[in-house]
Order: structure tokens, then sequence, then C-alpha cells
């Protein structure tokens, strides 16, 4: 039976049309694949994640369970997204390409977080409770298409996120973290009219959700979901606790013994498991200013305009905070919210996260906003993306025609050496897209639309027209400012015809990674007797210190051209008492800082 008296939502049937199936549909496509090909794994996260992907994808089963890149084991994340990559790579990395075969991860990841969205805030549209005030002459809509504007209206709040443009096309283990938290979600929604089939999504998230980042986050989740069981009579607490924990377990342990038991080195994996379960331990900690004023000071911008409409839900539905269109959502929310501020160092990475539980809490506020407050949206997306849009055309003018020519010396003083070239192809891309922004905001405006998702409109065009035009007019600028392939491949060339292996010196996993693909080094661990030393110097370190009759002598040096605050030196060892550069023999146990 419906809550009238409760709802705050007065609708007439006009007000539900949905969004064509086949534009909905296209936005998230034109969307998810923009900016995911034809171009390089980029610093830093993106380059580590495609490493991680690239070396499961060329190794064997102990890399799959036990992730790493060049030998290094890679313990900050679960190993599922980067399985999902080097499937990708293995499959169609002939013909695309290693690294953008890596990202149709990315892109999988991205519509499935698209789709549990959607069918989430169906499922949660069509209840009873959240029905639009029933007039006594008919006229309101049916849940049916009630939940189907909700779910569109959901949809549009997640892609108008400014943050999600980059972070969502990057091949890190936190696009399937997203995805995974979606699912989760929707498991639970989907329990309360199928509690079996929903506990067995819900296990299901919850595993893979461990496999793909580590224990704290789902741990912190389940204790969420459990607290809100108790709070929301609908939800079949018992029964995902009895369906869906075990399953979740029984995920966990499967990787967890065939990491154990597939190797003939048991401390091997031991100490990988236990550094994977530590890594949480060390990311979180009691809150520091330095975690609280990063996250204060770009939040906000990265969750706009999704935060204020999602905190708009929670006091227009004042009088039902605890039915599941507004528990729910907070359950999954407010505990990644909390870690968020927990963090050690201060990261974007994990910002990601909030928008699932996000986009469907604030798909409940479009039916209560007020026309003023439509308008504000509206306004500001409009000014803000049209004067975007310009300043990306106009600097785009000036780097390919020269004029203005201070504008254009501006622009290519922050990319040294870089060498434009005109594609047709891109600008045509580029003013297609700006026509159909045009004409949008030109049936936004002069239409009016009644639809409840009308407020998010223009901020999601808005979003797709920034990053569709940053990845046609200026990909190849950004791809020459965010790779490391010039400079490896520079120091590829100073490699000697044979040497044994390559000893990292303070070396990122972007930066080894990239060394490996891009360069082909063959990188050595601590205890092997590497004749070449490539060192990452933040600062000038000296030279290495000599050993008896070795010294170390540079061999080269150089830094990608956009970045003055790295270099990178490699050495080769040198035995001086026979004055040749044959390989000697190396003594043990030297490993130079």
């Amino acid at each position: 039976m419906r809550e009238a008296k409760t709802s705050p939502v007065q609708l007439t049937a006009a007000a539900t049309g949905a969004l064509p199936r086949a534009l909905l549909l296209a936005i998230c496509i034109i969307y998810g694949l923009t900016g995911l090909f034809h171009r390089d794994p980029w610093k830093n996260e993106d380059a580590a994640g495609f490493g991680v992907m690239w070396q499961l994808a060329t190794g064997g089963v102990h890399d799959w369970l036990m992730p790493n890149i060049a030998g290094r084991p890679f313990t900050d994340d679960g190993p599922l997204v980067f399985w999902i990559g080097a499937t990708m790579i293995r499959l169609f990395g002939n013909w695309l390409g290693a690294p953008d075969a890596s990202r149709l991860a990315t892109a999988l990841c991205f519509f499935g977080t698209c789709a549990f969205i959607w069918y989430t805030t169906y499922l949660l549209g069509r209840r009873d409770e959240v029905q639009p005030f029933a007039y006594a002459f008919g006229g309101q809509p049916s849940a049916r298409d009630y939940g189907r504007t909700l779910a569109d209206g959901a949809l549009l709040v997640f892609l108008a996120c400014v943050g999600l443009a980059v972070r969502g096309h990057e091949t890190t283990a936190q696009v399937g973290q997203v995805a995974l938290i979606a699912m989760i979600l929707y498991g639970l929604v989907r329990s309360l009219d199928k509690p079996v089939h929903g506990s067995l999504v819900f296990g299901l998230g919850l595993g893979a959700l461990t496999l793909a980042s580590g224990p704290i986050l789902p741990l912190a989740l389940l204790v969420a979901a459990a607290i809100c069981a108790a709070v929301c009579a609908p939800m079949p607490g018992r029964r995902l606790a009895a369906i869906g924990v075990p399953l979740a377990l029984l995920i966990v342990a499967a990787w967890l013994a065939a990491a154990y038991f597939s190797t003939a080195d048991r401390q091997e994996a031991v100490t990988f498991i236990r550094e994977w379960a530590r890594y949480d331990r060390r990311s979180y900690g009691a809150p520091n200013m330095q975690t609280f004023g990063f996250n204060m000071r770009n939040l906000f911008l990265y969750a706009w305009p999704v935060w204020p409409i999602a905190a708009w839900a929670w006091v227009a539905w004042a009088g039902m905070r605890r039915a599941p269109h507004v528990a729910l959502p907070l359950a999954l929310l407010l505990p990644t919210l909390v870690l968020l501020f927990l963090q050690t160092n201060a990261s974007d990475a994990q910002f990601i996260l909030l928008l699932p539980p996000m986009a469907i809490l604030g798909a409940f506020a479009l039916p209560t906003l007020a026309r003023g407050v439509i308008n504000a949206i509206d306004w500001f997306a409009l000014l803000f993306f049209t004067i975007f849009g310009s300043t990306v055309w106009f600097l785009w003018v000036a780097k390919t025609t020269g004029w203005p020519p201070r504008i254009a010396g501006n622009v290519f003083r922050q990319l040294p050496g870089y060498q434009h070239h005109f594609r047709l192809s891109s600008v045509i891309f580029a003013l297609l897209v700006t026509v159909a922004w045009v004409l949008v905001v030109r049936w936004r405006l002069s239409r009016a639309p009644k639809q409840i998702w009308r407020p998010v409109v223009i901020s999601a065009a808005g979003t797709t027209l920034m990053w569709v035009m940053a990845m046609t007019l200026w990909l190849p600028s950004i791809n020459y400012g965010k790779t490391y392939r010039d400079v490896v491949e520079a120091a590829a060339m100073a490699l000697p015809p044979a040497y044994q292996c390559v000893q990292p010196i303070r070396m990122g996993n972007a930066q080894l990674a990239s060394f490996a693909y891009f360069g082909h080094f063959r990188f050595g661990g601590p205890e092997d007797d590497c004749d070449i030393l490539l060192r990452h110097d933040g600062a000038d370190y000296g030279d290495p210190s000599k050993i008896s009759h070795f010294e170390w002598r540079l061999i080269w040096e150089g830094r990608r051209p956009a970045d003055r605050d790295e270099r990178f030196r490699m050495y080769r060892l040198v035995d001086t008492s026979r004055a040749t550069h044959a390989r000697p023999e190396l003594p043990r146990h030297r490993l130079p800082q």
C-alpha cells in the first residue's frame, strides 16, 4: 500500500517520460569508450595498473595468483581487475596492442557500473513507499514509468560527475571496485523482493570486491549492511548473512588457497598474502589534517553535481530515512566516505567509489527539487561547460595556427619538444560533439521539459562534451605530457648490447612498468648481481659509491620533457683494474643507494 502521507513527491504522468533507450545507450557508449584507445599508459596509477596486467598476460600461473610488476610484488590491491585486463590483452592484444586491449577491462567495468546503477534505481523506484502522491482523480505516473524515469536520472547524475572523466578511464583496480560496489548495492536491493537471488549477488559482489581491493573496504561495507538490516525492516538480514557471507568467504579462500598451494615456496605465498592484507592497515590510520584538507579542497569539485543532489535527498525524505531507497545507498556511502578521511596519504583515487551510492540516492532528490534550484544547476552547467568548450577550441586553434603567438607560445612552453600534427578525424569528431552540445542546450532551454531528469541533462551533456573534446583535440598533447615512452626508448638505446640485469633504485610502480614494457628492460631483484643500475632521482644524490676495484659509470641520464621534478640516471659497473668494458665477475651483496 502506498505511503502517500509521507512521500514528498507530487508528480503527474507527464513528468515521468523516459529518455529514448538509443539516446541513453549512445551517451554511455560514447562517454565510456572515448579516451580508452590510441594512447599510452599514463603516470602514475594508470601505468602501474597496466604494468600488472601486462605482466600477467605474458607470465605464468605464479604471476596470475601473486601479481607483480617485473618481479616486484604488487600488493596494493587484489588481482581480480588485473585478471580481467590480462585476459583482454591475451584475447585482443595482437589486434589492438596491449595498452588498448587492457582498457577493455576498464570499459567492461564502466558499463557494468552503469547497468547496476540503472537497475538498482529502477527496482527502488517501483517500490510502494516512494510512489508520488495519488490524486483523487488519477493522473499520477505508474510505478513502472516512475521507476524508469528515476533510473534514467540516476544514470545521468552519475555521468554528470566531473571527476569521473579521468579516473573512470584508467587501468586501475578502482574502476573494478566501483562496479562491484554498485553490484553489492544491487544485490541488497534485489534481496528486498527476491531474498535468495539478492543474497547470492550480494555475496558474489562482496567476495569479488575483496579480490579487487583489500579486506578493509568489504569488511566495512559488510558491517554497514548489517547495521542497515537492523534499522531497515524490509531487508532480509538473516538470509543475506546465511547466503552472502559464506559465498564471499568461499571466493576469497579459493584465491588464497590457490596462491598458497600453487608454488613450491610456501613462504613466498605467505609473505605475499600477508603484505596484501597489511597494505590496507598501513593505508588507513587516525584522522590527520593533511588528508582532511586535501579531501575538503578536492572532493566537492570532484563529485559535483552529485553531492549536493544526494545531500538534498536526505533532507527531502526526512520522514522516510529508514526506507530502502535512502537507507541502502547511505549504508554503502557512509563507510566509504569515512575511509577516505582515514587515509594516511591523501589521494583522489578512492573518490570514485562514492559515486554509485551518491547517484542512486541523488535520483530520489530529483522529483523534489524546486524550480529555482533546477534553474541554478542548469545555468551553472551551461556557463561552466560553454566557457570550458570555448577555451579548449581557442587554445587548440592557437596551438595549430600559432595565433595569437603569445598564447601558442605558452601552450608549447608546457610541452617542450612536442610536435603538433593536424588530425582531421579528431577535428570532425570534436565539431560533431560541439554541435550536439549546442542542440542539447537549445532543446533544454526552448522546450523546458517537465521530466524529473531535466536538472542533470545539461550537466551530463557537458561532462561528455568536456571529455570527448579533451580526448580528440588534445589527446596527442596530453599523451605526450603523461607517457614515459620517449624517455624509456632513449634509455633503451643506451643499454649495452649484452648485460645481465638492471637493478632499479627508487623506481615507482608506474616507472618500473613503463621501462619494462616500452624498453624491455630485464630487471633483477636485490639478491641478483646486476651490472646495470637505473636510478630515479628526485634530487641530486651524487654518483653511486665505488666497490673495491669496481665503479659505477654514468652511461645515460634523461627525464620526461613535461616533468622537471624527476630524472633518471643509468650506470654500468666497470672493472677499473682491468680497464675493460667487458662484464666483470661481480661481487655479491652490493646494493648502492
